[in-house]
């Protein structure tokens, strides 16, 4: 999500080993998002991100504290709330002239290496807009980006090869970043789309094993070892990693908003779940 990640790297799939399992798991953190409508994030569990440099692919939105009334925010509307139905709505919409829109993310307050984590979501589709669920190491202060690594559960935008019906998964590190980033693209189960309904998007790590799903962990579509690494390539996946939420829009991959981008455009949260392995 740093960088849009347009290129397909194949997976070795002759080499890959076999699906972690789906059974065996215990919650050790999440958010149900369980509130007053209006209600700003749980600032136990999140923190909100501001500012709009373009966030090193070209996006046009602002990203906006809940309560903010800095220009372009608007403390009236905020765009990240809870909808008082057990979701948290993330919210990008046009003010004084910019895009305004919501990034949230877990640093300093929760990290996790290893387990299961995965969200259950309902994008916004649409010209212009780049919704993802994605993991950053959390040492990017200490070491910068790519060398702290990035897993990109998930992120979708209109245009080709993904739009309403597929999403992609990548991860990002020292050698393989942006461009190079090792991902694939996968449709959703029963010719959906993503914002017909809810879906989990989720992964399975473990160590020298990253592996992404829709719906269902017992069937991941894609798998990713340090074989898979281009030559000389560092894995710097078997450490603390934090999470991150957020509705990009405008930018290098999914190219700008439009007549007909929904405004507002809504990303609903149902949950966020991390498992660690049942003792």
């Amino acid at each position: 999500m740093i960088a849009a990640a347009l290129l397909l790297t194949a997976a070795s799939a002759l080499a890959a080993p076999a699906p972690a399992s789906a059974a065996g798991w215990t919650l050790a953190w999440s958010d149900e998002f369980d509130g007053p409508a209006g209600a700003p994030p749980d600032p136990a569990k999140w923190t909100a991100e501001t500012g709009g440099d373009g966030w090193g692919n070209q996006e046009l939105e602002y990203y906006c504290k809940p309560g903010s009334d800095v220009g372009p925010c608007d403390a009236r509307r905020p765009n990240a709330h809870l909808d008082g139905l057990g979701h948290l709505v993330l919210e990008a919409y046009p003010s004084s002239g910019a895009w305004t829109s919501a990034r949230l993310k877990t640093a300093g307050l929760e990290q996790t290496r290893y387990g299961r984590v995965e969200a259950r979501l309902r994008l916004p589709a649409g010209a212009g807009l780049w919704p993802a669920f994605w993991l950053l190491g959390a040492d990017i202060d200490k070491v910068g980006w790519p060398a702290c690594g990035e897993i990109d559960v998930m992120e979708n935008v209109p245009v080709a090869p993904l739009g309403a019906k597929r999403i992609k998964s990548t991860v990002h590190g020292p050698g393989y970043s942006g461009i190079h980033g090792i991902g694939r693209v996968t449709p959703l189960p029963d010719d959906g789309r993503v914002d017909d309904g809810f879906h989990v998007y989720g992964v399975l790590w473990s160590p020298n094993l990253v592996q992404f799903y829709v719906d269902d962990p017992a069937t991941p579509f894609f798998t990713v070892t340090p074989a898979d690494l281009p030559a000389g390539a560092k894995w710097v996946y078997d450490k603390p990693f934090f999470l991150l939420l957020n509705l990009a829009v405008g930018g290098d991959w999914p190219g700008p908003p439009d007549a007909s981008t929904p405004n507002p455009a809504r990303l609903l949260v149902d949950w966020v779940r991390v498992y660690k392995p049942a003792p």
